[in-house]
């Protein structure tokens, strides 16, 4: 006997969850984007035009994407600490997926904490010499044109 939709969905969000630590709200909102995800799959297939359709809408909202614990992948709705490797799976670069989802050049493409682990553990490490001569000459050429 076929599964229905609910269960697959809930097959893989707990799949999902036993790998990751996720909330409960996280577990939720994860579980009816699977369910709207599978539905929107069976109904294609059933009416037999392509997925080239659903590409047009991201996963979810690109603003809520990039959460503390994991950032989701817009094009597949697929949760990750790093996205920057997941995104050859879809034929595009991390500069592609900036553009494409309006975020700026210099966002970072990985769960926060996992940003925020790597700024603590440079800052131990100290400022590198030619940066502190970069931000150095930037200080200056602020106070010059003040």
């Amino acid at each position: 006997m076929s599964k229905t939709l609910v269960e697959l969905a809930a097959e893989i969000v707990q799949s999902q969850a036993s790998g990751s630590k996720m909330s409960g709200d996280e577990i939720k909102t994860a579980l009816q984007n699977t369910y709207q995800t599978l539905k929107c799959l069976q109904d294609a297939e059933s009416c037999g035009s392509g997925a080239e359709e659903k590409d047009a809408a991201p996963a979810m909202d690109p603003k809520r994407s990039i959460r503390k614990n994991d950032i989701v992948c817009l094009e597949c709705g697929q949760a990750f600490k790093m996205l920057t490797k997941h995104l050859k799976s879809h034929g595009m670069t991390a500069r592609e997926y900036r553009k494409k989802y309006g975020f700026s050049s210099r966002q970072s493409l990985c769960a926060k904490a996992l940003s925020d682990e790597r700024s603590a553990a440079s800052k131990e490490r100290g400022i590198h010499p030619n940066l502190r001569k970069s931000i150095a000459e930037r200080a200056g050429k602020k106070k010059k044109s003040a």
